[in-house]
């Protein structure tokens, strides 16, 4: 929840203009509010970059006020969506249902979700990692079925190590990478080796290159470090050849 229709601007042109000149062959994709899309949408014409929501709602339409559709995301020119994202399940009190609901309505208006999954500080102190991720990405696998996820993105959020000082190392990182595109292989082992997995845990300029240079790590969902164009594009620039 950041941003002006002029701050908007700045960050989009600074990305734009910084992503011409990138050498690395980073896929670019920006998630602005619901009431910078259009601008952004306008923005970005006639470039590669991207353009996703933070969240959609339910079914293609009706009374449920306050809340956006992906019909009306894919008409405002989005092709991604986040879905479950660490803040929308604690927050929010968005549950396991909930979560695969979204996806699965995602995918059907031609929208590529992107699954955030993670545990918390307390569950990971309490040896539930696994669990924790096993229990987030079976609900979806059961809801949607395997071959949705032919055209989603999963992205691992350590919420433990977001905004609260602590952090992931490349390994911490790695494992628990490899074990999300484990439970993958053990539905479709050809999605296994393509599907994309980010890592949003506190992804910077100063520790995106160790952390993308993790087998199993293949991009980043960039929170405060995004929110800088030239912070955002150094974080671009170490995306491996």
């Amino acid at each position: 929840m950041h941003g002006s229709r002029s701050q908007v601007e700045a960050l989009i042109t600074g990305i734009k203009q910084g992503a011409a000149a990138l050498s690395s062959p980073a896929d670019i994709l920006v998630l602005p509010t619901f009431v910078h899309l259009t601008q952004a949408h306008a923005l970005l014409t006639n470039t590669t970059i991207l353009l996703g929501a933070q969240n959609l709602y339910l079914g293609t339409q009706g009374a449920f006020t306050g809340e956006i559709a992906g019909p009306m995301l894919v008409d405002a020119g989005c092709q991604y969506v986040l879905v479950g994202h660490s803040e929308r399940r604690t927050l929010f009190h968005e549950d396991l249902t909930l979560v695969a609901q979204k996806f699965k309505a995602a995918v059907e208006c031609g929208l590529k979700p992107i699954l955030c999954i993670g545990e918390t500080k307390d569950e990971r102190e309490r040896g539930e990692t696994v669990k924790i991720i096993s229990d987030q990405l079976q609900s979806v696998i059961h809801l949607a079925g395997i071959e949705a996820f032919q055209h989603a993105v999963i992205a691992y959020e350590p919420v433990w190590a977001i905004g609260t000082g602590l952090t992931a190392t490349p390994d911490q990182a790695q494992e628990v990478h490899a074990f999300i595109r484990l439970l993958i292989s053990q539905n479709h082992v050809d999605l296994a080796k393509t599907i994309r997995i980010l890592y949003g845990g506190s992804m910077k300029p100063d520790n995106a290159a160790s952390l993308l240079a993790m087998p199993d790590i293949d991009g980043g969902l960039i929170g405060g470090a995004s929110l800088e164009a030239n912070s955002f594009l150094k974080i671009c620039a170490e995306v491996p050849t």
